[in-house]
């Protein structure tokens, strides 16, 4: 069994200092401005690491790539939907929020295509579909939120100031990286590393500075101890839910194991690296901010335990079916 993903106890740590050593006044207006600053590099970052090439190869294979992103787009939101029948003493609404944006965001990068790769799957598509989802899911999951809180009996949600917000802050510098690469490109692959720690350093901040609002805000006072309970049990019923679901139809599709692999991984994951800056960015004056972050936090964790356990269990199969003597 795969070990606690040392970043996931950095983010519990930050979420417990937060809760004791909240930051106010002052310190909080600089890391608020320190946070929007770090997203904006972040995304210029990623904008000037990633290849044109990867995005328009993700148009060979677009049955696969259309399959994959109606999994993470379509079947996730439909799976978090019926979580909105929940008692509120249970599911509060900020909660509840939370799982319809854990719901609605694009797929993982890095865990996808290392699982892909472990489970001997299609990594060419793995690389071209995780990108092309974080690329349009910038805008696709302010569209989906917004459609999911409609249907919800819990609120709404104000699309046009969320994709004003999302183009200013994190498509803009996007698009400027994208502009520099041909500068930068070589200064990115030889500083890779670099990139993760700016990724981790980055969300730190934001869980500091957003837990510590909302322990202001009465966060563990408003969320009861049995919902944290329920969101860990929820994330481990929709990262399985959505795995079977997947493997059924790509294999009654006709997919090959490879492809399969592929979709199964693409489609179940959920970027913690797009996520928590883009919810910064959505829910920037939220008081149940560290509420609304829980879901993708707890799934985080769990998709990275599930996904290590279910990598090994699809090369054993693969390897078994190339040495059938052994």
């Amino acid at each position: 069994m795969r070990k606690i993903d040392p970043f996931f106890l950095l983010i519990m740590a930050a979420v417990a200092v937060a809760s004791v050593l909240p930051a106010q006044g002052a310190s909080a207006e600089i890391l608020d401005t320190l946070g929007i600053m770090g997203i904006a590099l972040l995304f210029f970052v990623h904008g000037a690491a990633l290849p044109r090439a990867v995005v328009i190869q993700g148009l060979v294979q677009w049955r696969l790539h259309l399959f994959i992103f109606a999994i993470t787009f379509v079947v996730f939101p439909v799976a978090v939907l019926p979580f909105g029948v929940l008692p509120s003493e249970w599911m509060p609404a900020d909660l509840l929020l939370g799982f319809l944006y854990l719901a609605a965001l694009p797929s993982a990068v890095s865990s996808s295509i290392a699982f892909t790769a472990m489970a001997r799957g299609n990594v060419p598509t793995a690389i071209c579909s995780s990108a092309a989802s974080n690329v349009f899911g910038l805008l696709l999951t302010p569209v989906s939120l917004s459609l999911l809180t409609r249907m919800s009996v819990k609120g709404s949600f104000d699309l046009t100031t969320a994709l004003g917000d999302v183009i200013l802050q994190l498509l803009v510098p996007f698009a400027a990286g994208q502009i520099a690469r041909p500068w930068l490109a070589g200064i990115m692959a030889r500083h890779e590393s670099r990139i993760g720690q700016l990724d981790q350093g980055v969300i730190l901040l934001i869980v500091y500075a957003a837990f510590s609002q909302s322990v202001i805000d009465g966060l563990w006072s408003r969320l009861p101890p049995a919902s944290l309970a329920l969101t860990a049990v929820l994330c481990l019923v929709l990262l399985t839910l959505v795995l079977v679901v997947t493997a059924f139809i790509a294999r009654r599709i006709g997919f090959s194991r490879s492809d399969e692999i592929a979709a199964v991984f693409c489609g179940s994951k959920k970027s913690l690296a797009s996520g928590l800056p883009l919810a910064k960015v959505l829910f920037a004056t939220a008081p149940g901010f560290g509420m609304i972050v829980l879901p993708i936090m707890f799934y985080n964790q769990i998709q990275i335990l599930v996904g290590a356990v279910l990598a090994r269990w699809y090369a054993q199969r693969i390897a078994a079916a190339c040495n059938p003597a052994e």
